[in-house]
């Protein structure tokens, strides 16, 4: 099918694209990850008869840029690439990038799982080129069913950012990976991005920001990414002259749980288990998990304290500030052009003024609904909250002909794996599942060796039985 549509335009319409061609069977919304690793499975195997399409409106892949600081790594091991954990022999595995680019052995004397983060992007813009699935420079606009085709369930349009030409295609099933995007409180905007910025937009902004020789930084937050940027900035303190400081509303500088069993949570296992507890069970836990997936990779944490206690050596001042339990309210700028930070510490109560010359926020993401959806909401169901439901396999709950799956919009769900790299694997497995009669990739299951629910466990233990809940203590003793 040609993929760009004449501008012919209809009666209801003198505007829109008129599709040409024919009808795909999976159209992708957004390349990031999750959706590049599906495309790669579906390139990846003769055994998957499906037309595909993937559309992203940036001009080539790229992987949290503004977060590839040097010497960081993912917190995931290498198997966890786009396609290894259904297909360890598929052409887009990690290691045959490696064999590709003749760094297989240098790989192999690194002798370490966790690979560098800027290796991780070069590796998926690899895999991206390689797949002829993926348009660039494709911004979808708009997306409502469509039965104006044989076997065509969605029409989508579809605009090029930078010369404004416009695509349509028709296509029976979707998938929508648009992704996350950071978040930055109200309070907080506005103000020039190389003094106040979200730690997406590190790299970017760091040469202003340290250029611009202030006395002092203040990082806002305590997940990874503004663990990352704490240490980057320690490193380059004794060069730069500034005071540091650190503030989070946390209850500490946590490590994030990385045992061998905590992970566990990160398996089809836990997947499945979580999907099927009640919702207000799975309300209940998430909030308990915030460790699992949101605190401080050990590494960074001990490379953090090693530098501190470095700079202490013969009674020095590494110049330094930490102060856990305490938000930031608001942020004004001075008539000095300095930032005064409202703060409170809030366990004590105790507020107080914090000036700084650069603020950067590990204020997270958020997840929010594209607006090209906004057609077909009146299809879409939401739960009690006004969340999405999500099948097991993936594709919300709809009263529409095709299937529309989602790429980590699901943590309400099928919990805290939802945007663990690891599991994108699995997750495709299962999409393609429900679209093929017979895919080539497991499903995978019984992966670990822990049980979650109780029927698992008792089906195992040779001196194990499930009570009904009516019996009375002590029955059937």
């Amino acid at each position: 099918m040609s993929e760009r549509g004449s501008i012919d335009g209809d009666a209801d319409d003198p505007e829109a694209v008129a599709p040409t061609g024919g009808v795909h069977d999976l159209l992708g919304v957004g390349l990031g990850p999750f959706n590049l690793g599906l495309a790669a499975l579906i390139d990846g195997s003769d055994a998957v008869e499906l037309d595909a399409v993937f559309l992203e409106q940036d001009r080539r892949f790229a992987w949290h840029e503004g977060m590839l600081v040097e010497g960081t790594t993912l917190e995931v091991p290498f198997l966890a690439d786009l396609v290894t954990l259904a297909d360890p022999t598929s052409p887009h595995s990690y290691l045959s990038y490696l064999r590709e680019r003749d760094r297989l052995y240098e790989f192999y004397f690194y002798e370490t799982f966790q690979i560098p983060r800027r290796e991780y992007d070069d590796y998926c813009r690899w895999v991206a080129e390689r797949i002829g699935a993926a348009r660039f420079g494709r911004r979808v606009v708009d997306v409502r069913p469509t039965d104006d085709r044989p076997a065509a369930n969605f029409r989508v349009e579809a605009v090029d950012p930078e010369s404004g030409e416009r695509y349509a295609y028709l296509a029976r099933d979707l998938v929508v990976g648009v992704g996350s995007r950071p978040y930055v409180p109200e309070g907080f905007r506005g103000y020039p991005d190389a003094e106040v910025f979200h730690t997406a937009r590190y790299l970017d902004a760091r040469g202003s920001a340290l250029g611009s020789d202030p006395d002092g930084i203040t990082v806002v937050g305590s997940g990874q990414s503004a663990a990352e940027v704490f240490l980057d900035l320690l490193e380059r303190q004794e060069g730069g002259g500034y005071r540091l400081d650190w503030l989070t509303r946390s209850d500490g500088f946590f490590p994030m749980e990385y045992s061998k069993l905590g992970l566990q949570h990160f398996t089809p296992d836990y997947t499945r288990y979580f999907y099927d507890l009640p919702q207000a069970v799975r309300d209940e836990l998430l909030p308990e998990q915030d460790l699992l997936y949101k605190g401080i990779d050990p590494d960074t944490s001990d490379r953090i304290y090693e530098r501190l206690y470095e700079r202490s050596i013969g009674d020095r001042d590494p110049d330094v500030g930490m102060l856990a339990t305490t938000e930031v309210r608001d942020i004004e700028r001075t008539a000095g052009g300095r930032y005064r930070l409202d703060c409170e510490q809030h366990q004590e109560g105790t507020r107080f003024v914090h000036g700084s010359d650069v603020v950067v926020l590990g204020t997270g993401y958020h997840r929010p609904t594209p607006a090209f959806l906004s057609t077909l909401e009146p299809h879409v169901e939401r739960d009690e909250r006004g969340r999405l439901a999500v099948g097991e396999r993936y594709a919300l709950e709809t009263d529409l002909s095709g299937e529309v799956f989602v790429q980590n919009a699901e943590m309400h769900t099928h919990g805290v794996g939802t945007p663990d790299l690891g599991l994108g694997t699995y997750r495709n497995s299962a999409i393609l599942d429900r679209l093929l009669e017979s895919s080539p990739y497991p499903v995978d299951e019984d992966t670990v060796y822990q049980d979650f629910a109780a029927a698992a466990f008792v089906e195992d233990a040779p001196d194990s039985a499930l009570r009904d809940r009516a019996d009375p203590p002590g029955a059937g003793d």
